[in-house]
């Protein structure tokens, strides 16, 4: 039975039914739509528009469905429209002509905003503790490595002396903004649209406020109008869970770098590995690889439905049944990675000698190399000179800066010293670097303070 159907004279196409339909993917927010219509009849009876008894039939009648379809005793059918069509058809057939007046005072419009709403805000509060665990994981991470030299980059180049606690610093203040933006998402879109009618209210006395007030919300949003058309929320979080991708991305595709035989920086736990079917010598970061994939999904999931939206007028247009797919998948991916990834992370291994031998054949120390001749008194750009031609003469030897000798040194300059030796070494190049942000163990201590009082450890 349709809830349409009394203006029309014979059944809907087959065809056209399936294609119009949505109940294959609405059917997800059950349990929101179910929440949403006890919320409206207790509104209805603390109106006087439904009785209180009519009311107890439906909430009881309502509460059973639920509680079937949790167990598995009810399935819902393909052959309904929507969950709406769904929940109201086996609501009838429970509790009889009460269940016909669970629909008063609002249309689908405003039940299906309500429900995908209610939906996204539930997922919101998953995907923010997902995100937080990540951080906890890499905030560990950062407490045991502030000794732990590596180098830096720049153009994928060797740049300067770095801590694995300040590379993974790096994605400790991305994924921070990734849980502020879900955070501003949330508080945005608290807002009820039920009440809102098709498009222009009712001319029933409904109390929108303390309907919201039942489900949680700051208030009822103040146009019918938008209410019904308004998908500026998951926009807002398609945009946000495609930056969390990204960031999940490139630190994916530093993974599989520092994972590969020519860095050997990681190595991956076999739980989060696969190998050839060929090459019996192969480990495989096939997680990583999959979620650097996995971000183009969401990525086309957000401007799939920017394109939906861009040439609607208003209100409801069926086009924007689109929302639900595209958010629904990006949602369950987004959360898929950031489980996958956290373990991935919280189980490898850090080859710490490899991490520091790499620094000190790429010349990171070269900058401060430069600095010590300025210390000396010499002209930053001469003190840049000179330390070219001592890596060009490094590389020609196959050696360190810090494995030349001081006659070598001084054949290049007579300004050197011993204490060039200290000047240069890791320990030095990166710990008298400790302005707040900078990656000395001093500096990195104080964030890593900072750190702890933000995830309330």
């Amino acid at each position: 039975m349709k809830l349409w159907g009394g203006r029309f004279t014979k059944e809907t196409n087959q065809l056209v039914h399936n294609f119009n339909a949505s109940i294959s993917f609405d059917q997800k927010f059950f349990e929101q739509d179910i929440e949403g219509s006890i919320a409206h009849v207790t509104m209805l009876a603390k109106q006087g528009i439904i009785t209180n008894d009519e009311r107890d039939q439906i909430t009881s009648g309502l509460s059973s469905i639920l509680e079937d379809i949790l167990k598995g005793i009810l399935e819902i059918g393909m052959e309904h429209e929507d969950i709406h069509s769904f929940v109201e058809a086996h609501l009838i057939e429970r509790i009889g002509a009460a269940g016909k007046k669970l629909h008063t005072g609002r249309s689908r419009n405003d039940q299906v905003a309500l429900d995908m709403k209610l939906y996204t805000r539930d997922e919101l509060g998953v995907i923010d503790s997902l995100t937080k665990e990540l951080l906890v994981s890499i905030h560990t991470i950062m407490e045991s490595n502030l000794e732990t030299f590596m180098p830096g980059f720049t153009h994928l180049q060797k740049a300067q002396p770095v801590t694995l606690a300040h590379h993974f610093g790096a994605y400790f203040e991305m994924f921070k903004r990734d849980r502020g933006r879900l955070h501003d998402i949330t508080k945005r879109m608290n807002l009820s649209p039920i009440g809102s009618g098709a498009l222009a209210g009712t001319t029933y006395p409904l109390d929108r406020d303390y309907t919201s007030s039942l489900l949680g919300f700051d208030g009822p949003t103040l146009n019918s109008m938008d209410s019904v058309s308004d998908r500026d929320y998951l926009i807002e979080l398609l945009s946000a869970l495609s930056t969390i991708m990204m960031h999940l991305s490139r630190f994916c595709e530093e993974i599989i770098i520092w994972n590969s035989n020519e860095y050997r920086f990681v190595e991956l736990d076999d739980a989060y590995s696969t190998g050839s079917s060929i090459m019996p010598q192969k480990k495989n970061p096939d997680i990583a690889e999959l979620v650097r994939g996995k971000t183009g999904r969401v990525y086309g999931s957000l401007m799939a439905l920017l394109t939906v939206m861009k040439g609607l007028p208003l209100a409801y247009n069926k086009d924007m049944q689109e929302d639900k797919e595209y958010t629904f998948d990006a949602i369950d991916t987004v959360k898929g990675c950031l489980a996958l990834f956290n373990g991935m992370v919280s189980t490898m291994k850090f080859n710490k000698e490899v991490m520091a031998q790499s620094a000190k054949n790429g010349f990171t120390n070269a900058t401060d190399a430069a600095d010590y001749l300025v210390n000396k008194g010499i002209p930053f750009r001469d003190a840049h000179g000179v330390i070219g031609q001592l890596v060009l003469y490094c590389i020609d030897k196959d050696i360190a800066l810090e494995q030349m000798s001081l006659e070598e040194f001084r054949q290049i300059s007579p300004v050197f010293e011993e204490d060039i030796y200290e000047a240069i070494s890791l320990t030095t190049c990166v710990n008298k670097r400790n302005t707040i942000g900078a990656p000395g163990k001093q500096a990195m201590t104080q964030v890593l303070k900072l750190n702890e009082e933000y995830l309330n450890l």
